[in-house]
């Protein structure tokens, strides 16, 4: 099962990505975001604990980031949470007015045997997934424009 949530950007993907693979500044940009770790970090990858809030129930794993500038692309492979498994792609496809910013999530490789099931991915998806990309997709729209003046 895959999921999609797009939003379109009034800038270069090169604005967008800076901004978007700077998972550390994540919670000053991305209200819904409690917090971020960096437990480790190389030139093109970084591992983070990330906690964010679906409403009032908050949610939290580990992720592996994988930083691919030159495309630009940003990959994460969620290695410890409910989501463990799952595979995250941030892609920046420019337009004449922008960049359309597309965040991916791959349900295929979940790993907990009670979110594998169709009613568990479901509920991943609809309930916990769409919301908080399509609200961390708002905040970089609003923090990536608001930086253009």
């Amino acid at each position: 099962m895959m999921t999609e949530q797009s939003i379109i950007v009034d800038a270069a993907p090169s604005d967008v990505y800076a901004l978007a693979q700077d998972v550390a500044n994540w919670p000053h940009i991305l209200p819904h975001y409690n917090y971020v770790r960096v437990l480790r970090e190389t030139q093109d990858a970084r591992v983070a604990v990330m906690s964010a809030r679906r409403n009032w129930m908050p949610v939290r794993w580990t992720a592996e980031q994988r930083l691919l500038p030159a495309i630009p692309r940003i990959e994460f492979v969620h290695i410890g949470g409910w989501a463990k498994g799952m595979r995250v792609a941030w892609i920046f496809d420019p337009l004449p007015q922008g960049t359309r910013v597309i965040i991916t999530h791959d349900l295929a490789a979940l790993q907990l045997p009670l979110v594998r099931t169709r009613l568990g991915r479901h509920i991943m998806s609809e309930q916990f997934i769409a919301p908080i990309a399509s609200r961390t997709l708002a905040s970089v729209k609003k923090a990536v424009e608001s930086r253009r003046g």
